[in-house]
């Protein structure tokens, strides 16, 4: 059905992109991310093009619709990606490992929990190098969500976007899903697809979102390493300042 997300045209409408922050990078940037970022912000956070998001989370859709729900493993080793993939594993049936990736896991036979994925998509292929390392060894194909300070040797297909955020997460996992149940012939259009980018951000229970909301807390300030040198500089002396106080 002909609607404004159609083929030839942007999956979403600009402004939903960028409510959903997909373009916030970090404060730094590898070459591997240079091709996919369009500007640097003056308060130092470097910003992804749009354009590109969009089209590489089209593509990466149409990689997996052509693999079967059980031959696709997901990893996801952070809160928020584990639960917007997860919510993206129960609509479509494609495999998830959560939390922490136990090494071996495509590599030691012995394992309980051993996989033979066909295809991988990673969140983070810092958080989950391992994952990376053993899909490369065995010769697998690795899509991976990459923000601007991600290095992407052994990755694929890249999907620049923030790979941080809950809202960001949640909508690149809305859009997986959403292409995936198409090309699956679960839903006949977008208009179809019951489900709206905040279930993907909802966490389920109320003290996991407890913890959520501890994280995105600590998130919010920034890190040594995150701080332009101005600010580090301002930093030093307030700190001066306290211990002459105390």
């Amino acid at each position: 059905m002909e609607n404004e997300e159609t083929k030839g045209s942007m999956l979403l409408p600009q402004d939903k992109y960028l409510e959903a922050g997909l373009h916030i990078g970090t404060r730094f940037k590898t070459i591997d991310m240079k091709p996919f970022i369009f500007k640097r912000r003056d308060d130092g956070l470097f910003i992804l093009d749009l354009r590109r998001i969009d089209e590489r989370i089209r593509l990466a859709a149409k990689m997996l619709s052509k693999y079967k729900p059980s031959e696709v493993l997901v990893v996801a080793s952070r809160l928020y990606s584990a639960n917007a993939a997860g919510k993206f594993s129960n609509l479509t049936g494609v495999d998830i490992i959560k939390g922490r990736f136990i090494p071996g896991t495509m590599t030691n036979i012995k394992l309980p929990l051993f996989k033979e994925p066909k295809i991988m998509l990673v969140c983070d292929p810092k958080g989950e190098a391992e994952a990376v390392r053993e899909a490369s060894r065995m010769g697998i194909p690795i899509i991976a969500l990459c923000d601007t300070d991600n290095n992407t040797a052994f990755i694929d297909w890249v999907v620049p976007t923030n790979n941080k955020g809950r809202k960001a997460l949640a909508m690149v996992f809305y859009l997986f899903t959403r292409e995936l149940l198409m090309s699956q012939g679960k839903i006949s259009g977008y208009d179809k697809f019951e489900y709206k980018p905040e279930y993907f951000e909802r966490f389920e229970d109320e003290r996991t979102e407890e913890i959520a909301k501890t994280i995105e807390a600590e998130e919010a300030k920034p890190a040594e390493t995150d701080l332009l040198p101005e600010e580090k500089e301002k930093k030093e002396k307030e700190k001066k300042e306290e211990e002459k106080k105390g």
